[in-house]
């Protein structure tokens, strides 16, 4: 939600107008100076408006912090809510989408490995997003390629110094890991360089849009037999 911007000055005739997610304000009076103090305020509400996120997302790059040097990064553009294609036959379809990427390799490069994938599944609350994926390429062996794996970030805001990261193979491992969309490991590991952002923005629920709908449905009806 935006922020209610208050103005405080001796023009006259203020109206304040109350618009989605905050407020536009508009002025009208014959003191020098009123038309750019409303001109100023309303590009000010202007640019909140269109900084607001319109989905939930994930996104950003990162370097863990390992204390013997080794190379862990993660990268991910994630956007949208719930899985697109619901395991569960009759549930609605989320709109998640992406992709992501990590890497292990020793402190001097030459061991190790990387894998990316696309996104099944985002799902956000606060600062927390939790993300699954399908590994579509890697260096990893042969069996990698098709398994989901799982992530879970906690943005710390900021320059990303308290940003955390968690994923779904840190206690099993890919062997026999068999990872349900949209689940993962609590977020444990610490940032050394690069930032994660993750915006919350809940969906209108579906199944509540069609309770809605079949309500004004049956009310019309009512309304005809009578």
């Amino acid at each position: 939600m935006l922020r209610s911007t208050t103005l405080r000055t001796s023009v006259v005739g203020i109206t304040a107008l109350a618009v989605i997610g905050g407020l536009a304000v508009s002025a009208s009076a014959s003191g020098p100076g009123s038309a750019s103090a409303s001109a100023s305020a309303s590009a000010s509400v202007s640019g909140e408006a269109k900084k607001a996120p319109k989905e939930s997302s994930l996104t950003g790059s990162a370097k863990m912090y390992r204390a013997d040097g080794q190379q862990v990064r993660f990268s991910f553009d994630a956007h949208g809510f719930a899985p697109a294609e619901p395991d569960e036959p009759d549930a609605p379809a989320g709109t998640s989408r992406g992709t992501f990427r990590f890497s292990h390799y020793s402190a001097d490069g030459k061991q190790g490995a990387y894998a990316e994938g696309r996104i099944d599944c985002l799902l956000t609350g606060g600062p927390v997003a939790t993300a699954t994926g399908v590994i579509t390429r890697s260096d990893l062996p042969a069996d990698a390629v098709g398994k989901r794996v799982g992530f879970t970030v906690y943005d710390g805001k900021g320059d990303g110094k308290k940003d955390r990261v968690g994923y779904s193979w840190a206690v099993a491992g890919f062997d026999g890991l068999e990872v349900p969309k949209c689940l993962s490991a609590a977020p444990y590991e610490t940032v050394e360089s690069g930032d994660f952002k993750v915006e919350h923005v809940l969906p209108a629920n579906p199944s509540e849009n069609s309770e809605n709908s079949g309500n004004v449905e049956n009310s019309e009806n009512s309304g005809n037999n009578e």
